[in-house]
C-alpha cells in the first residue's frame, strides 16, 4: 500500500474497471448506495449504514480517510475487515494489477479490496463514501441506484472545477452518463442536502437530463445524536430519507432510535469517563468551513464557556482564520504536532497566535503525556477541546482508545499510513 502513495490522486475509472473485470466484477454482487459531496459524507454514510443494519440488512460501509488503521475504512455490520482478509485481498489486487498491467492508486486498491470483501461476505447493500469526486471516483463503478449528495463547496478545484456549479456536476456524475433507468423500471434517485436554492435547481436540471429524479428532504427536529452540532442533524436527516427510499419495510421509530447510538468517531465527539464526566471533545475540523460548524456547536451546547484547546494543523490550511474563529471559545491554547510530515511546526503556530494577540499556554510534541499535562491545568472541570486536523484526531484516538468506551472500536488496531491529501 505504501508503494501506491507515489501515484497520488488520479481521477478516472479505466484502471478500476479493468481490475474489476479481471477479478470477476465483485461490485455487481450487492446493491450500492453512493454518498458524495464536499463535507458530511462520512457521518451521513455511518448513520445510513446503522439504520440499514437495524432493519436486518447485512451492510457494508466504505469510508475515508481512516483515523488510525486502514481496516476502519471497510466494515460489515460495524466490524472492520480482519487483518487476514485485508492482507489476502491486497495480494489478490496486486496480482490482478500485474496481470492487467495497470498501476492503481492507494484509493483504487482499497476500493477494489472493499468490493471483493463485500462480495465474499455476501452483504445485502454497501454504503460507499466517494473519495474526491463522483463521476471519475473509483467507487462509481459500483453503479448505485440511490445517491446521497451531502453538500457542495470549493475543493480540489484543479480537478473538479473552479465553481460550485462545476463541482456539483462532477459529484452528481457518479450516476453515470447513460439514461439511468434501472431493471425494475425506476430511475436512479438523488437525495439532496446542504445546497443553496440555485444549486438545487441546477441539480434537478442535471438529474432530469440524465434520467434521474431528485428528493430534497426537510431537516428533522426530532433527531437525537451523540455527535454535537446542527450539521450532524442535517446529515442524519439525509440518511433517514435515503433509508426510507431504499427500504421496503422502513420503520421510522426504529431508525430514530438507532441514530441515538451512532457516534461518528472524532467529529464533535464527547469522550465520557466511567463516572459520566465528559473529559474531551474531539473534532477533526481541518479548514475554516469546518471550524465555523464547530463554533456553531460550541455556541449551542457550551454557551459562554471557554476551553483549554489542544490545536495542531497541516501546513496548507488557513490557520490564521481558523484560530480567529475559535478564539472567543478558548481560554488556553496548547499547540502541538504529530510526526506526520505535513504538520505545521510549533514555531509557526505560535507566530500565528501571536499575530492575533493570543498567548500560548503550552507547546510540545503530541503524546499521551502531553495530554495528561494539559488536563492537569484544567481547574474548572470542563472538557479539553482537541481539534485542527483529522490526523490530530487520529493520534488522539490512538492515545485514548483504551480509556474510553466511545473509542472501543479502535482497540487492537495499530496506526497505518493515510494517503497524502
Amino acid at each position: 500500500m505504501n508503494s501506491r502513495l507515489i501515484f497520488g490522486m488520479m481521477p478516472g475509472l479505466a484502471s478500476t474497471r479493468k481490475l474489476c473485470e479481471v477479478l470477476g466484477n465483485p461490485q455487481k454482487k450487492f446493491k450500492t448506495i453512493h454518498v458524495v459531496g464536499t463535507n458530511g459524507k462520512g457521518s451521513s454514510s455511518y448513520y445510513l449504514s446503522g439504520i440499514l443494519q437495524a432493519h436486518g440488512l447485512k451492510t457494508g460501509l466504505y469510508t475515508s480517510p481512516h483515523l488510525v488503521n486502514l481496516r476502519e475504512r471497510i466494515r460489515v455490520n460495524d466490524l472492520p475487515i480482519d487483518e487476514e482478509s485485508l492482507g489476502r485481498l491486497l495480494l489478490k489486487v496486486k496480482a490482478a494489477a500485474e496481470e492487467a498491467q495497470v498501476e492503481p492508486t492507494f484509493f483504487e486498491v482499497l476500493t477494489i479490496v472493499a468490493f471483493l470483501y463485500y462480495a465474499e461476505q455476501n452483504i445485502d447493500v454497501a454504503v460507499l463514501e466517494a473519495g474526491m469526486g463522483g463521476r471519475l471516483d473509483s467507487t462509481a463503478v459500483a453503479d448505485g441506484e440511490l445517491i446521497v449528495l451531502t453538500s457542495i463547496g470549493l475543493e480540489h478545484t484543479e480537478v473538479l472545477g473552479s465553481t460550485e456549479s462545476a463541482i456539483l456536476k462532477e459529484k452528481m456524475g457518479v450516476a453515470g452518463s447513460a439514461q439511468n433507468i434501472l431493471s425494475n423500471g425506476h430511475s436512479k434517485v438523488f437525495v439532496l442536502g446542504g445546497l443553496s436554492d440555485s444549486l438545487i435547481a441546477e441539480a434537478k436540471i442535471y438529474a432530469a437530463s440524465h434520467g434521474c429524479s431528485c428528493v430534497v428532504p426537510t431537516i428533522r427536529n426530532d433527531i437525537e445524536l451523540p455527535n454535537l452540532g446542527q450539521h450532524y442533524i442535517e446529515n442524519a436527516s439525509l440518511s433517514l430519507k435515503a433509508a426510507e427510499l431504499f427500504l421496503k419495510n422502513f420503520d421510522e421509530a426504529l431508525a430514530l432510535k438507532t441514530l441515538t447510538t451512532r457516534s461518528w468517531a472524532g467529529r464533535m465527539q464527547k469522550l465520557i469517563d466511567a463516572n459520566g464526566i465528559t473529559k474531551f471533545v474531539l473534532d477533526g475540523a481541518h479548514n475554516s468551513h469546518a471550524v465555523r460548524r464547530l463554533v456553531e456547536a460550541l455556541d449551542k451546547y457550551y454557551p459562554n464557556q471557554k476551553f483549554h484547546c489542544v490545536f495542531g494543523a497541516l501546513r496548507d490550511k488557513d490557520v490564521g482564520e481558523m484560530l480567529k474563529l475559535m478564539a472567543p471559545h478558548v481560554s488556553h491554547w496548547h499547540i502541538t504536532r504529530t510526526p506526520y510530515p505535513r504538520f505545521r511546526e510549533l514555531e509557526d503556530l505560535q507566530g500565528e497566535l501571536e499575530k492575533l494577540g493570543l498567548n500560548v499556554a503550552s507547546a510540545g510534541e503530541f503524546s499521551r503525556e502531553y495530554l495528561n499535562d494539559v488536563c492537569a491545568n484544567v481547574t474548572d472541570g470542563s472538557p479539553v477541546l482537541i481539534t485542527g486536523s483529522l490526523y490530530m484526531i487520529g493520534a488522539t484516538v490512538q492515545a485514548l482508545k483504551d480509556d474510553f468506551d466511545g473509542l472501543a472500536f479502535f482497540r487492537g488496531m495499530e496506526p497505518t499510513t493515510n494517503e497524502h491529501r
